[in-house]
């Protein structure tokens, strides 16, 4: 059954849309690419002046499911700009672009991974904003050993981590709330 693609942008990206982390993904399905297609551009148009992007990093004909990234740009880029985390895409595998403010390059390497490899590129995490202890200490231990377990499994300060999922919890609900309610999400989008 296909979802309402501004619903599943909202349960998964508030937290995004609020300008409280990088990156956010989720899953739609569908069978009309064409209406994908310019549903993403649509959002582009609209949401580009408040510093967000949309863009399909995986997609399937076949099985009807996209994998749909909404980011900050400018947060992706100091994310991405980082030195240990270049440092940790190498390690991955990674090529990394001349300008450490060009997101792009990289974005091409995640979604061809996406498409193309056997194995999930768990690396996903940094892309998505997590911090870079998560992502290490998660391909590390294989998905077990963490400290606790909210919007993805931390590895770090406990406790942090506890009150950071919560913040982005009660993002989710407040603007899932505020969206039934008809507040359009242009409006709930906070401009960078």
């Amino acid at each position: 059954m296909e979802r309402n693609f501004e619903t599943v942008m909202i349960e998964q990206c508030s937290p995004v849309l609020a300008g409280l982390k990088a990156a956010g993904l989720f899953r739609y399905e569908t069978q009309d690419c064409k209406d994908l297609a310019e549903r993403v551009r649509g959002w582009n148009v609209r949401l580009g002046e408040k510093g967000l992007r949309v863009r399909v990093l995986k997609g399937c004909t076949r099985t009807h499911r996209y994998l749909v990234y909404v980011y900050r740009e400018n947060r992706l880029r100091e994310v991405l700009s980082d030195e240990d985390v270049r440092a940790f895409l190498v390690q991955e595998g990674y090529r990394l672009p001349e300008g450490s403010d060009d997101c792009e390059p990289l974005l091409r390497q995640l979604s061809r991974r996406l498409c193309c490899e056997a194995e999930f590129p768990h690396e996903i995490g940094v892309f998505l904003g997590y911090p870079l202890t998560d992502v290490v200490g998660f391909i590390e231990n294989q998905g077990r050993n963490f400290t606790c377990c909210g919007c993805w499994k931390a590895y770090g300060d406990r406790d942090a981590a506890e009150r950071l999922f919560a913040q982005l919890n009660k993002c989710t609900r407040v603007y899932l709330r505020l969206f039934h309610s008809g507040t359009p999400i242009f409006r709930l989008a906070v401009a960078a």
